[in-house]
């Protein structure tokens, strides 16, 4: 279990996930324990079908567990209605996903206000300049998403994650439809974000080089944590997932 003197972003207390029922039954998570430090970058890493894509989704509230209970901040996501889920994804986390999700039919700058608008409220201009500078958005606001290449666009999503100063960005694969140069400035920038800005920051990837960004990496196998990484490099990265899956490589 990561653990750090002060209190956690996020927590997750024997998390099960079980899809299915008889023997159809497939356990996605089986008592999963783990806390996620703030203003940390964590990767979560293992096989296909360890539960890693799961557990984001449960710690990010966009699944419920079948048992246990997950913590953001303060609150208990289990004892949230729907409505108050809804709020909680919108006002208090972030999301950056592989396809970058941005509506072709605005610019940079409403994509990255998009969510703060639909809630009714007004960006903060002096955070969001400091986001649209540090993200190299500055040229590019007036430009619709077919207008960008594939790391601006990311950029962007970046942006939109972080303009409402979420509790946590969880980033789903964030360089998976990106080229190796495009990739690693946005794995640089999210590193960035938790370095000077504080924030905390989720990552599921199966790349080992995208993982030695982060300031930690947990693994996974068959729905159980199996083991950490601190101070990650791409060779030890490799080793502990070659460790993990049993593959010689």
């Amino acid at each position: 279990m990561i653990t750090d003197v002060r209190a956690p972003a996020a927590r997750a207390t024997r998390l099960v996930k079980v899809y299915g029922s008889g023997a159809a039954a497939v356990r996605a998570l089986d008592e999963v324990s783990l806390d996620i430090p703030a203003a940390r970058f964590v990767a979560i890493m293992g096989p296909s079908g360890s539960g890693k894509s799961t557990l984001m989704h449960v710690l990010a509230g966009l699944d419920t567990p079948t048992a246990g209970s997950v913590l953001l901040g303060g609150t208990e996501l289990g004892s949230c209605t729907d409505a108050d889920l809804t709020r909680i994804r919108r006002d208090r986390i972030g999301f950056v996903f592989q396809s970058f999700n941005l509506l072709p039919q605005l610019t940079a700058e409403q994509n990255i206000e998009l969510p703060a608008r639909l809630a009714g409220r007004t960006p903060d201009p002096a955070w969001r300049a400091r986001l649209v500078d540090l993200l190299g958005l500055r040229e590019r606001l007036h430009h619709r998403p077919t207008q960008l290449s594939g790391g601006q666009q990311q950029r962007v999503a970046m942006a939109r994650a972080l303009l409402g100063r979420p509790d946590v960005v969880f980033a789903d694969e964030p360089t998976g439809n990106l080229d190796t140069t495009s990739g690693h400035e946005v794995l640089e920038l999210l590193r960035t974000s938790v370095r000077e800005l504080g924030q905390t920051v989720v990552m599921v990837t199966h790349d080992p080089v995208a993982a030695s960004f982060a300031d930690e990496v947990v693994l996974m196998r068959d729905g159980r944590l199996v083991g950490s990484l601190p101070d990650p490099r791409p060779d030890t990265v490799l080793a502990a997932l070659s460790a993990v899956t049993g593959i010689a490589r």
